[in-house]
């Protein structure tokens, strides 16, 4: 599966967040994330090991007891069943993929982009 970026078919999923599933397979899934500068994401766990990585501007990210301020270029590892949390210092976009693949985020595949 090939995916062409594109600025359309972005689902708000919290306020000032907004995502797109840019491609997946049988046991990961990568998606954009668009953060909006003063949103927030709650303090949450799930059963995903999620890497990610901060294309553009800058978070404050919490996971368990640790935290760091995030600028273009960092990246990080979220192990299944941590809590975590951020927030958006700056407008913000980062990529992130999921393991195993998270079936709830193929319905923000955009379709219009794969190839």
């Amino acid at each position: 599966m090939f995916s062409i970026h594109s600025e359309k078919n972005y689902a708000e999923i919290l306020a000032g967040i907004k995502i797109k599933t840019l491609v997946h397979g049988d046991s990961t899934l990568m998606s954009e994330f668009q953060l909006k500068k003063g949103s927030a994401l709650p303090a949450h766990t799930h059963p995903y090991e999620q890497t990610g990585y901060l294309v553009s501007g800058k978070l404050d990210l919490h996971i368990g007891a640790d935290h760091q301020v995030l600028l273009p270029g960092a990246s990080w590892c979220v192990h299944s069943n941590i809590e975590h949390r951020a927030e958006v210092l700056e407008d913000s976009v980062a990529i992130e993929v999921f393991s195993p693949k998270r079936e709830d985020y193929i319905k923000f595949l955009d379709l219009e982009a794969v190839r």
